[in-house]
């Protein structure tokens, strides 16, 4: 109100200056309509000929300036004169009107070229010849207020310092319509804009926000009806191909009406269409035909309002009582636009009469008017209808209001939607995306040169989970948690090892204490028969330390089954390192005796000296505490301890053993196999001897199906996964025990139980006696 009082009282000091005299360049048309008075009203307009809506928006501001002047409370002995101008459509023609017009209508040219005969100028209905109008008029400070232009633009004080509206700004309904189609959750979107200020800035502005609303534009098309029509069949062409359902149509009344036509002669019809407030509530274009492509649309308008008298005054100036466009007064929201931006100018005017000096219409620096209010912008508070096109029984189409946006109520209450009342273009809310939701468990993946609304949906990996419908990324579970099934939710990772339970556990279980108890077997049957010739021969002592270490060996597998604990780990190994070289000693003792007690027969051969009893213990003893010291320093470095393996699975936690100590470790199986393979090449060398005296090629087999066994353990233990590791270990425990037991002993076994004729001296001695001894 306040640039528009001062641009008000600059006129009249500019009529008071002493002024130049100017011409008038060309001529004015002359106005449609024109009324005198004190203070005249400049009145523009869009087409009066060829739209009967803009006519009785004229008639509306005839009767709103009549009922002022009748008016005794509002300047008082002053009266209000307008002319009123048709455009013609043209901005050119419009800017020409109102710069002529400026100047002496009658001709006069000594008067001021700074002098304008028309104190206040009322429109223009479009935003473009406005915004040219505005620029014209703004260096002589003449008020331009507009009751229909709602380019976001004419809010800049800068370029248009004296504009005022009555329609609220298209910064708040572009956001608005973004608003409502995120509403109803539609993120891919066409979008159709008349090629002029108000469609190019409010699409502008509705694409920006949509952007962040995370809306997707399939495709944005301009349209303007003086365009030839291969332009609009290619917009419908546009159309037809493609996915989206719903269409954003930023556009005048007039434009959209010539691609409806085309749409409809192509029969596209079913999409649902959101509109801006220039077509929306428009009686040019709400037509039963147009119904077919238009119907269910729904948009924002600016509120209606009832205006007392206007509809006799209509019906007065008509000679014909019948109803049509022009008596429709159904529908009067630009009308009540135009009817307040004559009473803001007429109070204005009003308050600048009454002005007493010191104080003035202003109070705490501000213009209170009684009947409008302006921001600092000169726009009124932004106020909207939602309407939805539905059709009455008589074929008409209304304006059924379904909503309201109020942008002056606080943040996340502007917006109000009764949903139930809207009917939809497909006779149900529509579905309009790129691609389906992401569900629980997948996650968003951006298809290659598509928008981001345009994904696929990818599984979560194992381990990862997502609950949220269309995330863009999966979450991952805790260390000690995996995703379910679903993957939507994390677990409790299964914890896993051999358990005494477990079948496979049951059947090394029973091999092992099978072998034990084979092994106390025979040691029972050695110690039975411990004074026959075969069990002497084969040095008894140390085949019972054998029995006992491999009894050792077999129970020592047990240590591998169970949750593995600090003293778990540390026995399992050092037991199974410890118990392996003193089997491995004895056989390796032995396989010296028998080798030594061979050469011994050999004339004037004292070897078997060095070989008694003490020093095969002494060996035996010398060897294993070699072990048992490299296990002692592995147990005091960097003892074997539990740990939770989360590596190698990432469904299930595998709970082992770890070696602690590389070095300390591969020492163990380092030494086992040094022992084993020294044991193996002396036996190989002793493999020729006679069969009946055949200790030694008992001893090479053992000692061959032991490396075979450890070699082809290896693969298999990096192959095994998880507890299937601790199997294997424990198998080929079992199996190098087995390898032994079976080689060494059960054939003396045999003899002792099945051939006891073999078992006697005469039979060993029958050997020396015919034998060919190497020495000849």
């Amino acid at each position: 109100y306040e640039m528009l009082l001062f641009a008000l009282v600059f006129i009249a000091i500019l009529i008071r200056a002493e002024e130049p005299t100017c011409e008038r360049w060309g001529h004015a048309h002359p106005p449609l309509f024109m009324k005198k008075g004190d203070y005249m009203l400049l009145f523009s307009l869009y087409s009066l000929i060829q739209r009967l809506e803009d006519f009785q928006i004229a008639a509306t501001m005839m009767f709103t300036i009549d009922e002022i002047n009748n008016r005794r409370d509002i300047l008082p002995n002053i009266s209000l004169g307008y002319r009123i101008y048709d455009s013609c459509g043209s901005t050119r023609t419009a800017v020409r009107s109102a710069l002529e017009l400026m100047s002496n209508a009658e001709g006069n040219f000594s008067e001021s070229c700074l002098r304008s005969s028309v104190h206040a100028i009322v429109g223009h209905s479009a935003s473009s010849p406005t915004i040219a109008i505005a620029r014209a008029v703004g260096p002589f400070h003449v008020p331009l207020i507009s009751y229909s232009a709602s380019c976001e633009c004419l809010s800049n004080r800068q370029d248009f310092p004296t504009f005022f509206r009555t329609i609220p700004s298209d910064y708040y309904q572009s956001r608005a319509l973004a608003q409502l189609v995120k509403q109803f959750g539609w993120t891919w979107v066409g979008t159709i804009r008349t090629d002029t200020d108000y469609g190019n800035n409010g699409m502008a502005t509705f694409l920006y926000v949509a952007q962040q609303e995370g809306i997707c534009i399939e495709y944005s098309e301009l349209i303007h009806y003086a365009n030839p029509r291969e332009k609009f069949l290619k917009v419908v062409e546009v159309i037809k191909m493609s996915t989206s359902k719903v269409i954003v149509a930023f556009t005048f009344d007039f434009d959209l009406n010539v691609l409806i036509k085309e749409l409809l002669q192509q029969n596209v019809t079913g999409l649902q269409w959101i509109g801006s407030e220039a077509w929306i509530s428009s009686r040019a274009i709400a037509t039963k035909e147009n119904f077919r492509v238009l119907g269910g649309a729904i948009g924002f308008a600016v509120r209606n309002s009832a205006i007392p008298g206007l509809k006799e005054y209509i019906l007065n100036i008509h000679p014909s009582q019948v109803s049509n466009d022009y008596t429709n007064l159904s529908v009067l929201r630009i009308n009540y636009n135009m009817y307040k931006a004559v009473y803001a100018l007429a109070h204005s005017v009003d308050n600048l009469y009454k002005c007493q000096e010191g104080l003035g219409p202003f109070f705490n620096n501000t213009l209170h008017l009684q009947y409008i209010y302006f921001d600092k912008n000169g726009d009124p508070v932004a106020r909207y209808e939602l309407v939805n096109w539905q059709i009455n029984k008589e074929g008409l189409v209304q304006y059924i209001p379904v909503g309201l946006y109020d942008a002056s109520l606080p943040k996340g209450h502007q917006f109000i939607l009764n949903s139930s009342s809207i009917i939809w273009a497909g006779n149900q809310v529509p579905k309009s995306i790129c691609s389906d939701s992401c569900p629980a468990g997948t996650r968003k993946a951006a298809q290659k040169g598509k928008p981001i609304c345009c994904f696929d949906c990818v599984p979560c990996s194992e381990g990862e989970i997502n609950n949220i419908t269309d995330s863009v990324e999966c979450m991952k579970c805790p260390l000690d948690y995996r995703s379910n099934k679903e993957k939507d939710a994390c677990v409790l990772k299964d914890i896993e090892f051999l358990s005494y339970a477990e079948i496979i556990s049951l059947v090394l279980e029973a091999f092992s204490f099978f072998g034990a108890s084979t092994t106390t077997a025979v040691m029972v049957v050695f110690y039975k028969h411990k004074e026959t010739p075969i069990v002497k021969a084969n040095n008894s002592e140390l085949s019972f330390l054998l029995l006992f270490a491999l009894t050792l060996c077999f129970l020592c597998s047990l240590a591998f089954i169970g949750e593995p604990t600090q003293w778990s780990c540390m026995l399992r190994h050092t037991a199974f390192g410890i118990s392996f070289v003193l089997c491995i000693s004895c056989v390796l003792g032995k396989t010296i005796v028998v080798l030594m007690a061979f050469r011994a027969t050999l004339p004037g051969n004292n070897i078997m000296k060095w070989f008694g009893p003490t020093q095969q213990r002494l060996t035996v003893c010398t060897f294993t505490a070699i072990q048992v010291l490299i296990c002692t320093l592995w147990l005091s470095i960097s003892p074997p301890s539990p740990i939770r393996n989360m590596k190698y699975f990432t469904e299930k936690i595998i709970l082992e053993c770890d070696i602690g100590s590389g070095i300390a470790f591969y020492s163990v199986l380092g030494y086992i196999g040094f022992l084993s393979v020294l044991c193996f090449v002396l036996a190989f060398l002793a493999r020729k001897l006679p069969d009946n005296f055949n200790e030694a090629k008992f001893i090479t087999f053992s000692m061959l199906t032991f490396c075979a066994v450890w070699v082809t353990f290896i693969p298999a233990y990096i192959s095994s996964p998880g507890k299937y590791t601790v199997a294997v270990e424990i198998f080929a425990i079992l199996a190098s025990s087995f390898g032994l037991l079976s080689c060494i002993f059960v054939p003396k076994c045999y003899i002792i139980l099945f051939r006891p004729e073999n078992n006697s001296k005469k039979h060993l001695m029958d050997y020396f006696l015919n034998c060919s001894c190497p020495c000849g």
